[in-house]
């Protein structure tokens, strides 16, 4: 029983009361995801923020950002976000949601704010502490808390309840993009070249207001609550445990690491197709007869759409394949994500050269869909290994394999294109050995799958599974 003194935010206050109706934790859950999910739409400020000084006449002699320099602002934020996930993961276990979720706003909300006065200064190291490094913080913290909560409430149906959370991520661009260019467009003016500081602004505060709906709406289910008529592995797989290891204990398991390669290859090859994603249709419009009678505004809207198209398969992909994981197992829906990617990866550079448009373009989106699905039942995979007791902490551990691919991936595919190019490749053959070079990545992970079984009962808690012991 909580003591009356006790914090608004201690976990012992958001612990649910008899007959709590569960279906009211994914609101709360999407609240965080779909805020912090802007971070996928940060492109759309690169060409204003790169023209900050030449929009400015005042400082005639200052030098405008590279984007170069500003695709540095992404890479910092992904990588803050595995890091601080890993890093955090254990305390949000201890501290329970709803603390986790206040500091996730507050950073993720903070890291605009700072992020405005670097655009205002003109300071690009600014910038990079603050919607990197800060809102990179706020970003982890909250990718995780929701979604161990969620796999607490939904026992039955672990893949359903990760993909509604982690769909929200994927969906947050779709909000985020059209409300920034709206708010550059209302702001921009002579005392606010581009409009991105002020911009920077209320996006923050439209983000931190959101978030709290989040922070005050979770619950977490009380010590020993089950669904009703739920009984414990009814649908029996020997990859799914009786028992729970806590995040210390997991990362010294061969299953761990193998999931670690499982995500990291995944993720690196999926941003192999959404890295040059609008490049790259364009390169492939304009191999076929219609793109040699396209605009170029006409082909660049096109790429707006490719990569609006992709962002929406991403998007149900999170949902569609962790629900079905449920039905079919973890292990064989991963199998499918690799051997079917194999294919479809190697399929694609036959396709371009073809000029198979329409083809090309429902391989990207099955592609895409999968690289979203991977993200959404990674969870899931973890709880049937691990148990739920910690798993919101063994996530963020896992969660440095998409650092890691953030960084990876961009660098790989730029690689190989340039690589392409400086043998007098251009257009769409100039991407070839991308798509190659993916098909490869996904072999590994395809065999590291292969090779996850049961986890060892040695490394089992001893203890009692309560509430405090999350923390243990």
């Amino acid at each position: 029983m909580a003591d009356d003194s006790s914090s608004l935010l201690d976990r012992s206050r958001t612990v649910a009361g008899p007959g709590y109706n569960r279906w009211l934790i994914p609101p709360a859950a999407l609240a965080i995801h779909l805020a912090i999910g802007q971070a996928y739409a940060f492109s759309v400020f690169k060409k204003p923020m790169g023209a900050l000084i030449s929009g400015n006449v005042d400082k005639p002699d200052a030098l405008d950002w590279t984007p170069g320099q500003l695709a540095v602002i992404f890479s910092i934020a992904i990588v803050l976000l595995g890091l601080s996930a890993a890093v955090f993961g254990k305390w949000l276990e201890r501290v329970g949601p709803r603390k986790a979720m206040l500091a996730s706003a507050l950073c993720f909300s903070g890291g605009f704010l700072i992020a405005s006065l670097g655009v205002h200064l003109h300071s690009l190291a600014l910038v990079y502490f603050g919607y990197g490094f800060v809102g990179g913080i706020g970003l982890g913290i909250g990718y995780i808390s929701p979604v161990s909560t969620l796999i607490k409430w939904f026992p039955d149906r672990p893949g359903v309840a990760t993909g509604m959370a982690i769909m929200g991520f994927g969906g947050g661009a779709m909000i985020g993009s059209p409300l920034a260019v709206a708010l550059m467009a209302h702001f921009k003016g002579p005392d606010a070249p581009m409009g991105v500081a002020p911009t920077f602004i209320v996006m923050g505060l439209i983000y931190l207001a959101f978030m709290m709906f989040g922070v005050f709406t979770i619950r977490v289910p009380a010590d020993g609550w089950k669904p009703e008529g739920y009984v414990p592995n009814a649908t029996h797989s020997a990859l799914i445990t009786s028992s729970n290891v806590d995040a210390d204990n997991a990362i010294k398991t061969p299953q761990f690491w193998m999931l670690w390669v499982v995500l990291l290859c995944n993720v690196t090859a999926g941003i192999g197709v959404l890295e040059t994603a609008s490049p790259l249709i364009q390169a492939v419009i304009k191999g076929t007869i219609k793109g040699q009678t396209m605009t170029e505004p006409a082909l660049v809207a096109a790429g707006a759409g490719f990569v609006g198209l992709l962002s929406l398969f991403n998007l149900l992909g999170r949902f569609f394949w962790s629900s079905a994981s449920d039905k079919m197992g973890r292990k064989p829906t991963y199998m499918i994500y690799f051997g079917l990617g194999i294919v479809l990866y190697a399929l694609a550079p036959s396709l371009m050269g073809n000029h198979s448009l329409s083809l090309f373009v429902i391989v990207c989106c099955v592609i895409l869909s999968m690289y979203g699905g991977g993200f959404a039942t990674i969870p899931a995979y973890l709880r049937d290994l691990f148990g739920t007791m910690q798993v919101g902490a063994i996530h963020g551990r896992l969660l440095t394999a998409w650092s890691t691919a953030g960084v990876l991936g961009p660098l790989l595919v730029n690689y190989l294109h340039d690589q392409q190019k400086a043998k007098g490749l251009t257009g769409a053959a100039a991407y070839q050995t991308v798509f190659y070079t993916m098909a490869g990545l996904l072999v590994i992970g395809f065999i590291a799958n292969l090779l996850v079984t049961a986890v060892n009962e040695r490394y089992a808690f001893k203890g009692t599974v309560t509430t405090a012991s999350a923390g243990h």
